[in-house]
């Protein structure tokens, strides 16, 4: 693997309350400079980094929808996709409803999502996540279950939020649960090369990174 490689499976992000526009430009320009595959923000600047990233066909513009604790009103939720997808959003990272599903509610989880995917254009990605570090392993092999159920692209762990280490076995479970049925993003603690170049080669296809550690483990690979 060498640095491109890295970057093209790490989505890099300005998603913090105090983000500002100048926050959002220095992350565009170091994902131009490393050519990381995607760059999140919070909805309110999803056309901003759309128009950044102009002529960049292989860096995409994301951005969450229900973050970041997934319990927006359905009606909101679709209506914020529907704003981001005006606004030029490329992946979308939908948050379940967490409270909901741990209430065993897994029809409402379920039918939410569906909603939400059935008015997102083919190609826009979508990713649903699940926020391992509030479930159970219990629940997390069913959530597995239910995200199976919904036609999203792609399962992601967690918003990073949530503060924890990365759950590496937990990780390895989802993939093993879902492999060849739909792709795994791993988000929330994860800090080393070790830590990614294991889950990389388990099969993990995206990572959601903090800046500073995506930048470290890119740069720690040769030039390509």
């Amino acid at each position: 693997m060498n640095s491109y490689d890295a970057a093209r499976l790490i989505d890099i992000s300005a998603v913090r309350t105090a983000h500002t526009l100048s926050d959002i430009e220095a992350v565009v320009k170091i994902a131009k400079q490393y050519r990381f595959i995607n760059v999140h923000s919070l909805p309110c600047w999803t056309s901003t980094v759309r128009e950044r990233l102009a002529g960049e066909k292989d860096i995409f513009a994301g951005a969450p929808v229900g973050f970041p604790g997934g319990a927006h009103k359905t009606e909101i939720k679709i209506l914020e996709a529907e704003h981001l997808i005006k606004d030029g959003v490329q992946e979308m990272d939908i948050v379940m409803n967490v409270g909901r599903f741990k209430n065993k509610e897994y029809k409402f989880v379920i039918d939410e999502i569906k909603q939400i995917l059935a008015i997102t254009p083919k190609d826009v990605r979508t990713k649903v996540i699940i926020e391992i570090n509030a479930l159970t392993v219990i629940e997390t092999d069913k959530a597995c279950e239910i995200i199976l159920d919904t036609g999203a692209e792609f399962l992601k762990t967690g918003t990073g939020w949530i503060s924890g280490p990365v759950d590496i076995p937990r990780i390895k479970r989802i993939k093993d649960l879902t492999r060849d049925k739909i792709k795994v993003k791993a988000a929330g603690g994860i800090r080393s090369r070790e830590e990614f170049e294991e889950l990389v080669n388990y099969g993990v296809e995206r990572f959601g990174i903090n800046l500073k550690t995506a930048l470290e483990i890119v740069s720690s690979y040769a030039a390509k």
